[in-house]
């Protein structure tokens, strides 16, 4: 059941990441999931780090880090697909 939260929430990370950054973004659906996932675990390593993974109530500060993360690897992660689909591109 876990794993399925996981995408879950992975989904629903990068599509507000996706939503967040500005212009297109030219990555699929199933990548905007995995890199979603990858920020969350990014942003509760960094929870983790700073001491506030585990609070009263509502872990909003994980939360937020975890939406941080999605922004930083669904922006990364576009500017790499891009460039591969246009390396293949240009090879073919």
């Amino acid at each position: 059941m876990s794993w399925l939260w996981a995408i879950i929430l992975g989904l629903v990370l990068g599509l507000i990441a996706k939503a967040i950054i500005p212009g297109k973004q030219a990555i699929p659906l199933w990548l905007t999931v995995i890199f979603g996932m990858l920020g969350s675990v990014l942003g509760n390593w960094v929870a983790t780090g700073i001491g506030v993974n585990e609070t009263e109530g509502i872990d909003w500060m994980r939360h937020l880090l975890q939406l941080v993360g999605a922004v930083l690897v669904v922006g990364v992660g576009d500017r790499l697909w891009a460039g591969m689909r246009a390396h293949r591109k240009r090879t073919t």
